[in-house]
C-alpha cells in the first residue's frame, strides 16, 4: 500500500483578507465615533497601514480589522501590528503580513512530530511546507489534530491530503 501524505502551510485565503479589510473600511467610514478622525486603511503590498488623527482612534481601527478578520475566519497570526507611530500630526501603524512556514518553525513542528506523534508518520521540510507521511490514514488524522492543538506563534492549515 502506498503512503498517505498533507502538507503543512501557513497561508492567507486573499480574498477573505480583502473582504474583512473592504468590511472594515465601510465600517469606519459609517461609524458615528470615527466622523472626522482621519481614520484610514489601506493594503500595500504585503501590509496593511492604518492612519488616523491620535493613539486611541488608530488602535480602535486595528481592532476593526482584527474583528472583520475573525469573522471572515482568517487567523490573526497572519499580521504582525506594530506600535502607533507618530507622523508629523498622524498616527500609524504597520501590520506586515507573515504567511508561509519558516524554516525554523517547520523543524519545529518536525520535531514535535518526532516527539509526540505516531511512530509511523515521517516529515520531510519542503519549501515553506511541511510534507507529513505515513502508511496509515488514521494516524495522519491524529497527526493533524496535534499540530492543530499545539500553541504555534503561526498559522496552520493542512493542504493535499492523499
Amino acid at each position: 500500500m502506498a503512503d498517505s501524505s498533507f502538507d503543512v502551510v501557513s497561508k492567507i485565503d486573499r480574498m477573505e483578507l480583502d473582504n474583512a479589510i473592504n468590511q472594515a473600511i465601510r465600517e469606519i467610514d459609517t461609524r458615528f465615533d470615527f466622523k472626522n478622525t482621519g481614520a484610514k486603511i489601506e493594503m500595500a503590498g504585503e501590509k496593511i497601514n492604518i492612519e488616523a488623527d491620535t493613539e486611541e482612534r488608530a488602535k480602535a481601527t486595528l481592532d476593526v480589522i482584527k474583528d472583520k478578520m475573525i469573522k471572515r475566519g482568517v487567523s490573526l497570526k497572519h499580521i504582525d501590528p506594530g506600535e502607533p507611530q507618530l507622523s508629523g500630526k498622524i498616527y500609524k501603524i504597520s501590520c506586515p503580513l507573515k504567511e508561509g512556514i519558516s524554516t525554523e518553525n517547520a523543524k519545529k513542528i518536525a520535531k514535535f512530530l518526532r516527539d509526540e506523534g505516531p511512530k509511523s508518520v515521517k516529515s520531510q521540510i519542503q519549501g515553506d511546507e511541511l510534507r507529513v507521511t505515513s502508511k496509515s490514514r488514521d494516524d495522519l488524522q491524529a497527526t493533524m489534530a496535534m499540530i492543530k492543538e499545539g500553541k504555534w506563534e503561526f498559522a496552520v492549515q493542512f493542504v493535499n491530503f492523499r
